[in-house]
């Protein structure tokens, strides 16, 4: 269950990373950029906790 919100925090990122290329998007590209960061780190510590739970 663990490594399935990891997976689902990096797809959500690789889509904000995505819509940075797209001209004319809403949101300023800053916060893409940090919305995409912070999905980015919420996916690696839902890695590592699910890597830790995995090894025990």
């Amino acid at each position: 269950m663990v490594f399935l919100i990891s997976v689902a925090f990096f797809v959500g990122a690789v889509h904000h990373l995505l819509a940075l290329k797209k001209p004319g998007m809403y949101p300023p590209k800053a916060l893409l950029r940090k919305r995409a960061g912070t999905l980015a780190g919420g996916g690696a510590i839902f890695l590592l906790i699910g890597i830790i739970f995995y090894t025990f």
